[in-house]
């Protein structure tokens, strides 16, 4: 959802369930990843969450139901469902260090980036698009690394690998990115109001 979108006070939206029941979702991942040990089922459900990140998105504006509470709940959605892949991938034995590492440091300085934004400026960054292709080939590597350590389709763990790193090297692009948007609104100052909202990884 893009910041130059009119966006209403409606809370019962088709897009808002949509982001509600994935937030909803999430619990029941870790409950297979942690509790259940069904590494294989975790992955299914990751892939299911990730795969409609956009749909929100893309009924609101096709159905004309942009919100303000939509455009908190999918970024919100987004980053607690990487988040917790990440930190229950980890936890479980599942994912490599060195991806873990990366995502986790790179959430870290984008939400200080965005919070300190907030607070000298009362602004928000802009939603881009290569943000949402990054986040969409981690969600897809993360979920392949769980299926390929949780059955014997080993090769699946490979695909993982292929699909990670030029998600992380998008991930990081975009953060760059995000670091020039906060410069020139910094510059700018206050007087022309918020301008978007930081969505997806």
């Amino acid at each position: 959802m893009t910041g130059d979108e009119r966006a209403s006070s409606a809370i019962l939206t088709i897009p808002n369930i949509i982001s509600f029941v994935r937030l909803l979702l999430i619990p029941l991942f870790l409950w297979l990843l942690l509790g259940a040990d069904e590494i294989a089922a975790a992955g299914w459900l990751l892939g299911v969450i990730g795969s409609t990140d956009w749909v929100d998105g893309y009924l609101a504006r096709r159905l004309g139901q942009v919100s303000e509470i939509g455009k908190m709940l999918d970024p919100v959605a987004d980053r607690l469902a990487v988040v917790a892949a990440v930190i229950g991938g980890l936890i479980a034995g599942v994912l490599p260090g060195w991806l873990v590492w990366a995502l986790l440091v790179r959430e870290a300085v984008v939400a200080g980036l965005a919070l300190y934004l907030g607070a000298k400026a009362g602004r928000k960054l802009m939603v881009r698009w290569l943000g949402k292709l990054a986040t969409m080939l981690l969600y897809a590597a993360i979920a392949f690394w769980f299926i390929g350590v949780g059955t014997p389709i080993a090769w699946l763990e490979r695909v993982a690998v292929l699909l990670a790193v030029p998600g992380l090297i998008l991930y990081y692009v975009v953060a760059f990115q995000y670091a020039l948007d906060a410069r020139t609104m910094l510059a700018a100052g206050r007087h022309s109001g918020p301008v978007g909202t930081l969505s997806g990884p």
